[in-house]
């Protein structure tokens, strides 16, 4: 995968606020997405980012962004634990089991069969704008994650540490 290419499609049960449901990307066409692997259910640091991008939820959605999740755990999994310990998260929670969606998007460690930290950014179109992937001991920053989103939808030449007011790049 490269950016520019067209994002790998899924529609996979998941947990959704509750319930379990199936979830599809092609639901959320029309809108920006930030699709964010974690390794594991029950673990440390996740659930604090977890609770980071469910505390910028509200943020994203103001510019038209939705929040996903995914991990290679049943969306049972899920229930049991975001009831217990986050039970405010409202975005959807992949349940990648067979693993064909972390492969895809190229964060599954193979021999783990837990996902690498990952975070997409995918454009309405479908087209992924952004990536980053890292090893599982250190979390990643939501507020970068919304910045870059942010610099995407300028659609302009956005300098090192870019913000919404800041001046663009221009070409000489």
């Amino acid at each position: 995968m490269q950016p520019g290419s067209l994002a790998p499609q899924f529609d996979v049960e998941s947990y959704v606020a509750g319930e379990i449901k199936h979830v599809a990307l092609s639901q959320m066409k029309g809108k920006w997405v930030v699709l964010f692997f974690y390794p594991r259910d029950f673990t440390f640091i996740c659930p604090t980012e977890i609770k980071g991008f469910s505390n910028a939820e509200p943020e994203f959605a103001k510019i038209n962004a939705v929040v996903v999740a995914a991990s290679t755990d049943s969306a049972y999994s899920h229930k049991a634990w975001f009831e217990r310990d986050l039970p405010d998260v409202k975005f959807p929670v992949l349940a990648d089991t067979t693993h064909k969606i972390s492969r895809e998007y190229g964060v599954l460690n193979e021999d783990t069969g837990e996902a690498y930290r990952g975070t997409f950014i995918v454009d309405p179109e479908g087209v992924v704008k952004y990536f980053v992937i890292s090893d599982m001991n250190v979390g990643r920053s939501v507020e970068e994650t919304l910045r870059v989103l942010q610099a995407f939808q300028t659609g302009e030449l956005c300098g090192l540490a870019w913000k919404p007011g800041a001046d663009f790049v221009h070409k000489s």
